[in-house]
Formats: C-alpha cells, sequence, structure tokens
C-alpha cells in the first residue's frame, strides 16, 4: 500500500517537473487534452441543462396530464398539415362529458386562451396572455396568490367580471403589484375587469409553456363576454387517477371522444391525445442524440491531444534512459517502471482537463446570464471528464511505458 502511493507521488512530481522544465511543450501538447475535455464539459453541461430546463417546464403542463387538442404535441409527422386545420377543436360540452364518464380521469379542465392588452389610466401593457378556465386550473398548473385572492366557486357560477392578474403585467401597471387590487382595467374590445388577486411571480421561462407572468386569468362566462378570436387554443386537461396507469385512461378517453363525435369504427381520430410523459420521452430521446453528437466532436479533440501526450512520454522516456536502467539495476520491476509512466501520462491529461474546466466554467458564467435558464456542471459530468482524462492518458502512456518497463538495464545506463 505504502508502496503504492509512493509510485503515484514520485509519479506526480516527475509530471511536475516535466511541466517546469518543459512549459511550453507541455503546453502545446496538453491543449488538445483540454480543448477535448472543454467541449465534452460544454456540451454535457449546456445540453444537461437545457434538458432539465425543457424537463421542468413539460411538468408545468401537468404530472400524469393529457392534453385533448386538434394539434399533436410531437409534430404530428406522419400525419398532413391540413387534415389537422380541419379537424374540430374541443369544446366545453366535450370536458363535461368526460368529467362524467371517465371514471380514470381525477381532475378535467377546459382552457382556452389568447393575446391581448391590457390599460390603466394612460399606461398600457402589450402581449398579454388571456387565460380562461374552467375551476380546476389551479390543479393543473400550480400558482400561489401573492395579493388578494384567486376565484371561488361563486365566479365560476355568476360570471364574475374579477380577474387575478401576473406579477410582471401588475408591476408594469401600478408599480407594486400589490396596489394593482380592487382596481378596474380595460381589457380587449373595451370590457373591464375587476383584479381580484395578483399571481405570485415565476420567472424566466425557457418554452413559454404558461405566461403567468404577463397573463389575465378569468372565468370562462365572463371571456366569453370579450367576444376573443375564434382561434382561442381551446384545450381540455385531463389528470389520471395516481393509481390508474396511463394506458387504461387513454383508452378510456380515446373511447369517450370517439363516442361524443360520432366517429365510425373505420374513421380515423380527429383529435389528439397528448401524452405528456410520453413528450418528455421523446425529448430525452432527442438530447441522447445531442449528447451523442457533442462526444463524437470532443472525441477528435482527445485523439489529437492523446497524440501530444503521448510525444511527451516518448520524450520523457528518451531523457530518463538512464534513470530507468539504474532502477532497475537496483531492483525496479518492470511493472512499477510502467505504472509510474502510466500514472505521469495520466496526470499531465488530468492537468489538461483542469485547464478545459476552467474555460468551461468561466464560459457558463457569462452565457448563463444571456439565457433563461442557467447552465451548471454536475458532479456526475465532472466524473466523466476525470475518467476520461484518467482513460487517455493510460492510453497514450501505454506504448511509452511499456518501452520503458521492457529496457535491457545495462544497455539504459550506458546510454545518453
Amino acid at each position: 500500500m505504502f508502496q503504492t502511493l509512493e509510485i503515484v507521488w514520485n509519479s506526480i512530481k516527475m509530471a511536475f517537473q516535466e511541466f517546469r522544465s518543459n512549459k511550453l511543450r507541455t503546453l502545446l501538447s496538453l491543449t488538445g487534452v483540454a480543448i477535448g475535455i472543454f467541449c465534452i464539459i460544454s456540451v454535457l453541461s449546456t445540453v444537461g441543462s437545457l434538458e432539465s430546463a425543457i424537463k421542468t417546464e413539460i411538468k408545468s403542463l401537468g404530472s400524469n396530464a393529457v392534453y385533448i387538442d386538434k394539434w399533436d404535441f410531437t409534430g404530428g409527422a406522419d400525419y398532413p398539415w391540413w387534415k389537422l386545420m380541419k379537424r374540430p377543436e374541443p369544446t366545453f360540452a366535450e370536458a363535461n362529458i368526460i368529467r362524467e364518464n371517465v371514471p380514470s380521469a381525477k381532475v378535467v379542465c377546459f382552457l382556452t386562451n389568447t393575446s391581448g392588452n391590457v390599460e390603466y389610466n394612460n399606461i398600457s401593457v402589450n402581449n398579454i396572455t388571456y387565460y380562461s378556465s374552467s375551476p380546476e386550473l389551479n390543479e393543473v398548473k400550480k400558482f400561489e396568490i401573492v395579493a388578494g385572492r384567486n376565484f371561488q366557486e361563486s365566479d365560476y357560477d355568476k360570471g364574475s367580471s374579477g380577474i387575478v392578474i401576473g406579477y410582471e403585467a401588475a408591476a408594469n401597471l401600478f408599480g407594486n403589484p400589490e396596489n394593482a387590487i380592487g382596481k378596474t382595467v380595460r381589457l380587449k374590445n373595451n370590457k373591464r375587469g375587476t383584479i381580484i388577486g395578483v399571481i405570485e411571480r415565476q420567472g424566466k421561462s425557457l418554452m413559454e409553456t404558461w405566461n403567468l407572468d404577463n397573463c389575465i386569468l378569468m372565468t370562462r362566462n365572463f371571456s366569453r363576454q370579450i367576444q376573443q378570436e375564434k382561434y382561442s387554443n381551446p384545450q381540455i386537461i385531463v389528470l389520471g387517477k395516481d393509481e390508474i396507469p396511463k394506458a387504461q385512461l387513454m383508452d378510456e378517453l380515446k373511447g369517450v371522444m370517439r363516442a361524443v363525435r360520432k366517429l365510425k369504427p373505420t374513421e380515423e381520430d380527429n383529435f389528439s391525445l397528448n401524452d405528456i410523459d410520453e413528450f418528455q420521452n421523446l425529448t430525452s430521446n432527442i438530447f441522447s442524440s445531442i449528447n451523442l453528437g457533442g462526444w463524437i466532436i470532443a472525441a477528435l479533440s482527445l485523439l489529437v491531444g492523446m497524440f501530444g501526450v503521448a510525444n511527451i512520454m516518448f520524450v520523457t522516456v528518451k531523457e530518463r534512459t538512464s534513470q530507468i536502467g539504474l532502477k532497475k539495476a537496483i531492483g525496479a520491476k518492470g511493472s512499477t517502471i510502467m505504472m509510474e509512466f502510466l500514472i505521469e501520462s495520466a496526470f499531465l491529461c488530468i492537468l489538461g482537463g483542469l485547464i478545459g474546466l476552467s474555460l468551461v466554467f468561466i464560459l457558463t458564467q457569462i452565457i448563463s446570464q444571456a439565457l433563461p435558464f442557467s447552465i451548471f456542471i454536475s458532479p456526475k459530468v465532472l466524473l466523466i471528464a476525470i475518467v476520461t482524462c484518467v482513460t487517455v492518458g493510460v492510453i497514450a502512456g501505454i506504448i511509452p511505458a511499456s518501452q520503458a518497463a521492457k529496457m535491457n538495464p545495462v544497455v539504459a545506463i550506458r546510454s545518453k
């Protein structure tokens, strides 16, 4: 044990001596390793951070959720777009039928959205998303109210003109969002609504699946008075019961929707059942392909770096030939000599990896300020980088180390 630690320590000291005595040569040789590790860490970290952000956005669509829509979330590549256009849109009546006839459904929410402005006195805020829904919205998309209150059952029954506003929209209109409570604002088509609540700030959104920071929530009955556009993106969102398999929920929804729309057995579906879990799996597959591309690019750089490190080790073996001969003459085994050079080669690659890691860390701090999500270097990525460095170092040093281990001590001592 102590002998092994001594070998490791001596190898690290020799690597540092090599670095100090030949700084330029070593740095140039380690450039390939540094670039390779830079590619690996930067690609894996960026893609991993992006994937995490996107999956968080997808989860915000609702855990265990199925979206009934005329559109296919995955793109519907095998289905002509003009057929999708001709599909009828989901209706509030269909949502009620699903609520009554799908026992696997825990929550059924009818949701529409469109865009418009909101005005107060002479201040106008653009690009506001108008959401109107049935009372189950907060069960699909969890959010907190920081001022005022959320809708109550009586608001939906009476078609109240009360509205709930997003945090950023309230801040832009009133400065302090808490000042929004009780204020009457002008909505689309000169309709007026009274603010009863302000939604907690949601922060940056990558995919903008929900625009709750800049939105107006209203009851369905009130939204009908505003006469929103024809295409207001109606959807039926269904959350399945926890103990029910997703496949069972999908089968029940498909059966009910086909029955409601009076589709014959030979007719194809004129609706899409968008499974959020399936959409998330598709996202994982896409990012796996991107990661593979990053590994291929990094492998090319690491190959160049490996040859650079191998070149250093060949030169090092030649320069230390007499030392190797002396070690073998006093009893050092060939395996010990080989281990020393392999450890030194691996340590040089780790130095190159540290250079690449430093560059990535600096880059992530800069890029994260410009992106709607933070780039982080996970422990898993760091472990992959270390293992890669050691592997490249061992491969690069195997041939020079083998030559050193096989040297004849007498010939080696006499060499200059």
